[in-house]
Formats: C-alpha cells, structure tokens, sequence
C-alpha cells in the first residue's frame, strides 16, 4: 500500500482546523455564558512574550493553507491578519478549510520531490515537498493548534484531549 502526500496532508489539516474550530465554539460559549469579550480572549497570551490567541490561529491557518498551496504549485491565498475576535477566527478558519478542500489528490502527485522554497528575511529554507510537510509544515500547523488549545486552556475553556483529537475514526 502506498501513502500519499495528500492522504497526509489536506484530510489531517482539515481535521485539525475543523478541531480548532469546535474548541473556539467552546470559547465562545463560555465568553457569552461569562458575559467576557470574545476580543479579549482572542489578544490572551500562555505567557508575555508568545503570540496571542488570534495569531496562533492565523498562523495555524497560514501553516495549512500554504501546505496546500505549495505542495499543490498554486498560489496562496493572502488573508489579512485583522480577525479580533473569536467570530472572526472562526471565519479565517472556514475560509482556509474552503480553500485546503478545494486542492485535490491528483494536485499532489508527485509533490513529494516539488522543490519548496521558503524566503525570511534572515533565512532560506529549501525543501523536497516530503520533507516540507513532514518536518516544517505539519509540526509547524500542530504547534500552533496546541498553543491555541493550551492559551483557551489555560483561561478556563473546558477543553480536554479529545476535544484537540476530535473525531478520529
């Protein structure tokens, strides 16, 4: 049997996305329950000096978003980064999860040797499209589902693992 890039790419950033997506419903929940601000919640830290709710979910929608659209040799969609509220990352994640679904399999053949090249101003990453989703995309989309989980978490949202899991089988 042979595994490929997409079976381990656009179903598991949809399921993580559409994880993301009922954790903030959780959120949301609580914040109307509390009488709290979703907009305070999303600009909430873990601790000082890492990024807040909203751009850990903006990130982890990039993260997903430029998988496909990389491995798939299309152009990535921009999405500003101006989401404020909980309502409003729940939109980013639904207009990322429209755009990962709409790349298909037959898009993905072959992708695991596409030459990925990632520009920052201090470096350049280069990658085979293998390495590019198993060492850089897929870790980098997972650390930022987690520190969104961990920052709700840590505010109180009721969340448990197999909120962060979701439907696996």
């Amino acid at each position: 049997m042979t595994t490929s890039i997409y079976s381990i790419s656009i179903p598991i950033l949809t399921l993580g996305l559409t994880n993301l997506s009922a954790i903030l419903d959780k959120a949301l929940a609580q914040t109307t329950a509390k009488s709290v601000d979703s907009k305070t919640l999303a600009g909430t830290r873990l601790i000082v000096d890492m990024l807040p709710l909203s751009k850990q979910v903006q990130i982890a929608c990039d993260s997903a978003k430029g998988a496909a659209a990389r491995l798939a040799g299309i152009d990535n969609p921009a999405h500003e980064d101006n989401e404020e509220t909980i309502e409003q990352l729940k939109t980013r994640i639904s207009k990322t999860l429209t755009f990962i679904n709409q790349v298909t399999a037959s898009q993905l053949v072959g992708s695991e040797s596409r030459e990925i090249v990632i520009a920052y101003p201090n470096a350049t990453l280069k990658f085979n499209g293998l390495d590019f989703l198993t060492k850089f995309a897929l870790p980098n989309f997972y650390f930022h589902t987690t520190m969104a989980y961990a920052i709700l978490r840590a505010n109180g949202v009721e969340v448990g693992k197999m909120d962060f899991l979701g439907k696996i089988q």
